[in-house]
């Protein structure tokens, strides 16, 4: 595929709306559009500044396609880094088929999927980092992804690796170069500075893949599991959590038989909650199926809420669960407490623990449970400041860098020749730049901008 191709795609979602946006990019981007365009002042396109906007018509020969709004942005200061021209005409699908299909005739070709952002990285305008944070940036439905995401394109933790990147590469040219001199027995890398590099790297490196266990779900939505046994208020739980009926509530044991799951966002991070069919002893073959399911759907989630009846001594149920999950989270949620004296209430909180006491019907203890959640999560990560990795491809090269160094690290301690080394710099070096794109190919690039949509 040829980058210097002159290339258009529709920038605003398919369909009828009151204005559509095409996006032009490539070397001819403002002559194309300068010889369909009529201003209404009788402008020339090619003499306008760059980051400027004129009223016009969008003409094909002498037929007036739409009034149009022309936004002219110059390489390199533009998105792609090319000349980039965006239209602004009324939101009618046939305008805007119209208008394609005339710049198709005219020079340009369908942009593919992410081509926009492409460009923009090929030709400098963002690292590779920066420019997957575009699509995570537009993906973003909470908050929390949304702020990752924006500070992932600022800059992130692409911006410390780069950094750190350099820092080794000097080292490992210095190095290469004592390999050149191997003869004469010269240090030209001054040990105790490459050591101390290596700490920094590898402390950098442990806190980003940690990080991703919280990025991932903060991405995805962390998922947390209600399960107890039949009749004990999960579906009315979930209902109350999510202000709507969306599961159904019967008086009837084990009307839950399959998960149910829905997404809120709580503190501007994104919750998907499941409810799970109660867990008892039964016969019921598809009832059984949806105990299984509940089971699975507890090893899957961040949080699990283990609801049950506050008159009822669920003692031995909770051990066995937290002995069946001794790693998992898992809060306790007294439901119907409503009805409760302060002094049962007081005994409940010193039996159980971790407890909420709570009335799923009437909707007390749920802002109590929101909070708890976000602290049993995500609170004090989001606000320190941390660089927090989403990606599993920058993920995947965070494990690899790390293997690496550790290699090297081993070697220095060993003693082994330069040589030796070196080439476990090189392969740190490598997956660090994979991060970033100074390490590439057509296939990868591929892969990551087939997951834009077209027009970005």
């Amino acid at each position: 595929m040829l980058y210097n191709e002159n290339i258009i795609a529709l920038a605003t979602p398919a369909g009828m709306g009151a204005i559509a946006v095409l996006r032009i990019s490539g070397p001819d981007a403002i002559t194309l559009v300068n010889h369909q365009f009529e201003s209404i002042h009788k402008k020339n396109l090619l003499d306008q500044k760059s980051h400027t906007i004129h009223l016009g018509y969008i003409k094909d020969g002498d037929k007036v396609l739409d009034q149009v709004l022309v936004s002219l942005f110059k390489g390199p200061n533009s998105y792609t880094g090319e000349n980039v021209v965006e239209i602004s005409c009324h939101g009618s699908v046939y305008i805007q088929q119209q208008i394609i299909q005339l710049f198709l005739g005219k020079g340009c070709r369908m942009a593919t999927e992410g081509e926009f952002t492409l460009r923009a990285f090929l030709n400098g305008k963002m690292d590779l980092s920066q420019a997957e944070a575009v699509a995570d940036l537009i993906a973003s439905d909470s908050q929390a992804s949304h702020d990752i995401a924006i500070q992932q394109m600022r800059g992130g933790f692409s911006n410390q690796i780069q950094e750190l990147r350099e820092e080794l590469l000097n080292f490992a040219s210095l190095i290469e170069l004592e390999l050149d001199f191997s003869e004469e027995d010269v240090e030209f890398a001054d040990r105790s500075q490459f050591i101390d590099l290596l700490n920094r790297i590898t402390a950098v490196l442990k806190q980003l893949i940690d990080s991703f266990a919280l990025g991932n779900v903060l991405k995805q939505g962390i998922p947390v599991a209600i399960v107890g046994e039949p009749n004990v208020g999960k579906s009315t739980l979930l209902n109350a959590l999510l202000n709507e009926e969306r599961a159904i509530v019967s008086d009837i044991p084990g009307t839950t038989r399959d998960t149910v799951e829905d997404q809120i966002a709580i503190g501007g991070v994104s919750f998907r909650f499941i409810d799970t069919a109660g867990i008892r002893e039964t016969e019921d073959h598809v009832e059984k199926i949806g105990i299984q399911r509940a089971f699975e759907k507890i090893e899957k989630a961040q949080v699990v809420l283990y609801l049950f009846d506050a008159q009822k001594d669920k003692s031995q149920e909770i051990a066995v669960l937290k002995e069946k999950f001794p790693h998992k989270r898992i809060l306790l949620l007294a439901n119907k407490a409503e009805s409760l004296s302060d002094e049962t209430k007081k005994k409940l909180t010193a039996t159980y623990q971790p407890l909420l006491l709570l009335s799923a019907k009437t909707g007390a203890g749920i802002e109590a449970l929101k909070e708890e959640l976000l602290a049993m999560t995500v609170k004090g990560e989001l606000g320190a400041g941390n660089q927090i990795v989403t990606n599993s491809r920058h993920y995947d090269s965070l494990i690899k860098a790390m293997e690496e160094v550790t290699k090297v690290k081993e070697g220095m301690d060993a003693e082994l020749p330069s040589d030796l080394i070196a080439i476990d710099i090189r392969q740190v070096l490598f997956h660090l730049g994979e991060i970033t794109g100074q390490v590439t190919n057509d296939e990868l690039l591929g892969n990551i901008f087939s997951n834009f949509c077209i027009g970005k």
